[in-house]
């Protein structure tokens, strides 16, 4: 039996409104692209108080920061352990055959939190997150996969046709269906601070450079979570590796 058989009530969804979110009664099970991060975090918290299965996918690229980045998704789970909380699944999609000595595998000449929003484009990078997810979620007969970029998201694999035209291919492909959610997609990043105040945010990782296992406190995405609890007036419990000169 196909999902939108199972689950009728599901449709595609591909902007989901921000009042929508979490919905009061889901009846199907969920899985959320969880990378370790602020949003995806605040994002899988709050899918855990109210769906009856919750499925954390991490896919593991190769990507500088990454063997960082996991261990806090590791601790940020155990911290929100729940009975409806599934075991996280890793699936593997490495990118550096393709991207080669990109800074995203080297970790040299990384993004500063002075460069541009767009300056930590990663070519292709939704695609190869998004592909086996999925299909996983075909194989599993999970009907909906959530997601958290945001409304800064600059890049052309982050817009509603990108997500549109991708599920429709794996729909057509696997001849199933799956559905992509993205709540906070009309959200800033303070706005899903807020959100997500009574979470251990400590245990969130949002840098592309790590020191000594800890964020740097220098790269863009550092500089965008500082923005974030700034603008959001929440103190920041995040443990830096440096702090700005400016402070």
């Amino acid at each position: 039996m196909r999902a939108e058989d199972r689950h009728p009530e599901l449709v595609p969804n591909f902007n989901m409104p921000n009042a929508a979110w979490p919905p009061k009664a889901p009846t199907g099970p969920l899985a959320v692209l969880a990378s370790g991060g602020l949003d995806s975090a605040v994002l899988l918290a709050e899918a855990v108080r109210v769906y009856t299965a919750v499925t954390p996918i991490y896919v593991r690229t190769g990507l500088f920061w990454e063997s960082v980045e996991f261990r806090y998704l590791l601790r940020f789970l155990e911290a929100i352990r729940a009975p409806n909380l599934k075991p996280l699944t890793i699936l593997e999609q490495p990118t550096g055959d393709v991207y080669g000595a990109h800074w995203s595998i080297t970790g040299k000449d990384a993004p500063a939190a002075s460069d541009p929003n767009d300056a930590d484009f990663l070519p292709g990078r939704n695609v190869l997150l998004f592909a086996k997810p999925l299909i996983w979620c075909c194989l599993n007969g999970i009907p909906q996969l959530a997601t958290a970029p945001l409304a800064s998201n600059p890049f052309p694999d982050a817009t509603p046709e990108f997500y549109e035209g991708l599920t429709a291919l794996v729909r057509r492909a696997m001849n199933g269906n799956v559905t992509i959610l993205r709540p906070y997609a009309q959200l800033q990043k303070a706005e899903v601070i807020r959100r997500g105040r009574e979470l251990p945010l400590q245990l969130t990782f949002t840098c592309i450079h790590p020191t000594r296992e800890l964020p740097c406190g220098a790269c863009i995405k550092c500089g965008e979570r500082r923005r974030g609890f700034a603008e959001a007036g929440v103190p920041d419990p995040t443990p830096y590796a440096s702090t700005p000169c400016s402070e």
